[in-house]
């Protein structure tokens, strides 16, 4: 891998995460309302659509209930726990990750800290292969493509191939875990798992045409 590639989580998600974290803390109550999708623009300093996929996110985890004339109510102080929990598990996977990398490559010579660091990084990576025993596929996304600038959801893209996007390298980024709110930028690199058909089938469906 590239040292200079930086592993970032997408504003929306980090916007979802801070909501869920408040109402692990309370600050929220069940049955409460969170701020309309206006005002969390403003106070985070993002746009209306990244604050609209913030609180995508967290209707999907059944952590908020999203109803028109009622605007965004508080469901679930339980997956908002979940929800956090997993974000927590996957940022403590990335650091081990790069934790190694970096020990690697300025040749610290620090054997016995690299090593425990690499016995908890193949633990984790072994429960995370229990769930997804799958080996990732790539695609790179050109302006062949029908579906440039639209998001997964936009087009089904589970339920057209089958296949999880876990990750997507923009330029010097690596978004990890995207969800379904992330757009298909040209140029970017998709990474995604499924079964052994996948690849033949998202590039199909990418790239209909050819």
């Amino acid at each position: 891998m590239d040292g200079k590639v930086k592993i970032v989580t997408p504003r929306y998600q980090q916007i979802a995460v801070d909501i869920a974290g408040r109402i692990v803390d309370k600050h929220y109550e069940v049955g409460g309302k969170v701020y309309a999708r206006s005002a969390l623009a403003s106070q985070y300093g993002v746009s209306s659509e990244t604050a609209r996929r913030a609180i995508s996110v967290l209707s999907d985890m059944n952590i908020v209930d999203v109803t028109k004339g009622s605007g965004v109510v508080i469901k679930s102080y339980e997956n908002a726990v979940k929800f956090i929990k997993q974000y927590n598990d996957i940022q403590t996977l990335n650091d081990l990750k790069l934790n190694i990398l970096q020990k690697v490559e300025s040749q610290i010579e620090e054997n016995l800290a690299l090593k425990e660091d690499v016995v908890k990084l193949v633990e984790r990576i072994d429960r995370f292969k229990s769930s997804n025993p799958f080996v990732p596929f790539e695609l790179m996304i050109t302006k062949d493509t029908p579906y440039l600038n639209r998001t997964s959801s936009d087009v089904n893209f589970w339920h057209n191939t089958s296949a999880t996007i876990i990750a997507i390298k923009r330029g010097d980024e690596m978004l990890m875990s995207p969800g379904p709110y992330a757009t298909f930028c040209e140029d970017d690199m998709i990474y995604f798992i499924g079964d052994e058909c996948s690849y033949e089938r998202v590039q199909h469906f990418m790239y209909p045409k050819f």
